[in-house]
């Protein structure tokens, strides 16, 4: 018997807790195997940015240290 081929499910996207609140800015992320994906939120159908899980743990932390004043 032959198994049906396995469909993989469609990146869970969220918006940025840092996005404009009146709907501006609005940046969405998805976590996926091979790392993170990065959209606009007003124009999800349209290309998104993937990036390497090390890439997205570097740019957090240095967005981090620098609203914490580490970076300056």
């Amino acid at each position: 018997m032959l198994a049906a081929p396995r469909t993989t499910a469609a990146p869970l996207w969220f918006k940025s807790s840092y996005s404009g609140g009146n709907t501006t800015e609005c940046v969405e992320a998805a976590f996926v195997p091979s790392g993170v994906l990065v959209r606009d939120s007003k124009r999800p159908g349209h290309r998104h940015l993937k990036v390497s899980g090390a890439a997205w743990t570097s740019f957090l932390a240095a967005v981090c240290a620098s609203r914490s004043g580490a970076g300056a």
